[in-house]
């Protein structure tokens, strides 16, 4: 489940949500060769992570099952006998060798490759005949040769195109199984689906599933066509194969790796939005803001590039956005999985410190996975101080342990205001007394602020860690 698919699942989840109707989850999975083991579960589990419940769909039922095209055959049947009796599909019996000695002297006299309408003027008694005899066929939608067709987009306005150009697509495969133009647009009559919004692609073939429509004789939907993503360069269509490069520098176009990568719902959701959505680019808003200001004549149908920072920047303010304990709850996961002795109690205590430094969840374990270890492995050029050697660092050490040692108790309040007389009293700078400090008891030189992490940490752990870094300088 890629962010395409997740945009305009979210688009149909705001419109449906916003208007007090309903949004529906079809799997259409008639292109049994593009069928992926585990595909299935992965879209109920990236719409559901991304909070995006649909009211209808294959997992939960409905009154307008099934919800799989390969469960519908008989549907589809019944429609294709239709589509033939009124003169508007044909029975095609060529096989592919042919279709494809066709389709390269067409290539080779520079001319765009069709169906050349074969056996569309076959008498109905002989396509009944060889059909009967076992002879394998598909069946091709009649189009229009003269003339044009024009399909109304409500985000490009009326699109128009001369029907010579169109061609004779197949609406039933060999296999009895219909393809997309027939299964969606029978599927969106039967569902009672008034909006279809979906990607790009399927401009070039939208005026032959208006002609489906038409040929029926009903009501069209509303259909939108989103814009595509552009690579972050904004030179080219942005692909799946792009995310190889992109997870290298922590990010993915794919909705589960953007969970296992740290960013949350909320922030993708936000994101994913906006790529497409004609308000501010920086517009922070919960999925309940977007159905309240959501509108589809406020979507907009140029490229958009997508901009891994833009999703950091929204990432992060979201994680703002939490309660300490929905934070806790979230980041704890990445504690347990790499094997720390987290709690509850002691997490709840680092969130607030920790909140405005994460752009991704992750971020958690480098600013506080040092509070639930044993010891920790400060790396020795680390506890000298700038403009100081280790002898200088090794005192500073030992004054400050014999300081902290002293208290009675170690709040951040009680034991801050003792180091910083000493600070003052020393001539010393507060960033080389703190800073020694600071990568002795947490083991790295950037952290959470000090005193409120040693309170933590706890007074026995932190004298510990303190002796430990006096070694450390010795042996220098």
């Amino acid at each position: 489940m890629h962010l395409g698919t997740a945009r305009t699942a979210l688009y149909c989840y705001l419109l449906a949500k916003q208007t007090g109707g309903q949004f529906l989850m079809r799997l259409e999975d008639t292109d049994t060769k593009r069928t992926v083991e585990g595909a299935e579960q992965e879209l109920y589990d990236g719409l559901r992570w991304l909070g995006l419940q649909y009211d209808e769909g294959p997992d939960i039922g409905g009154p307008r099952g099934p919800y799989r095209q390969t469960e519908r055959r008989e549907i589809y049947h019944r429609h294709i006998q239709t589509l033939i009796d009124s003169g508007h599909a044909y029975p095609c019996f060529c096989t592919p060798q042919r279709l494809d000695q066709v389709r390269q002297e067409q290539m080779k006299n520079k001319q765009n490759p069709h169906y050349d309408g074969t056996c569309r003027s076959i008498p109905p008694e002989e396509a009944a005949r060889r059909i009967a005899d076992g002879e394998p066929y598909t069946v091709r939608f009649k189009m229009p040769t003269e003339g044009v067709t024009v399909a109304h987009d409500h985000l490009r306005g009326d699109i128009t195109i001369e029907n010579s150009q169109l061609n004779d697509y197949v609406l039933l495969k060999t296999d009895g199984l219909p393809t997309y133009h027939l299964a969606a647009m029978v599927d969106d009559h039967e569902m009672g689906i008034t909006h279809v919004i979906r990607g790009s692609e399927w401009l070039a073939t939208f005026p032959l599933h208006v002609n489906i429509i038409r040929a029926f004789g009903w009501e069209e939907p509303i259909f939108m066509h989103l814009s595509v993503f552009l690579k972050p360069s904004g030179k080219g269509k942005m692909s799946k194969r792009d995310t190889a490069a992109a997870k290298l520098d922590g990010y993915s176009i794919f909705v589960k790796d953007l969970g296992e990568l740290g960013f949350t719902p909320e922030g993708v959701l936000n994101w994913c939005a906006l790529m497409g959505w004609g308000v501010a680019e920086d517009d922070v808003m919960t999925l309940d803001q977007m159905v309240e200001r959501f509108s589809i004549d406020n979507l907009t149908p140029s490229p958009a590039a997508i901009n891994f920072q833009k999703l950091d920047h929204f990432n992060a303010t979201h994680i703002r956005m939490f309660s300490t304990e929905d934070l806790t709850a979230r980041i704890k996961p990445y504690f347990v999985r790499e094997g720390l002795p987290v709690d509850d109690a002691t997490l709840l205590q680092i969130v607030p410190l920790i909140r405005e430094r994460l752009v991704t969840l992750d971020d958690c374990l480098d600013f506080a996975a040092f509070f639930f270890k044993d010891e920790v492995m400060p790396a020795p050029a680390d506890l000298v101080a700038k403009g100081l050697d280790a002898k200088q660092s090794a005192e500073i050490a030992r004054k400050s342990y014999e300081i902290l040692s002293a208290l009675t108790s170690f709040s951040h309040t009680e034991a801050e205001l003792p180091m910083r007389a000493y600070v003052e009293a020393s001539g010393l700078a507060p960033n080389q007394v703190f800073g020694i400090l600071r990568v002795a008891t947490t083991g790295q030189k950037v952290s959470p602020p000090l005193f409120e992490s040693m309170e933590i940490i706890g007074k026995e752990k932190c004298l510990k860690r303190i002796q430990d870094a006096i070694e450390i300088l010795e042996k220098m």
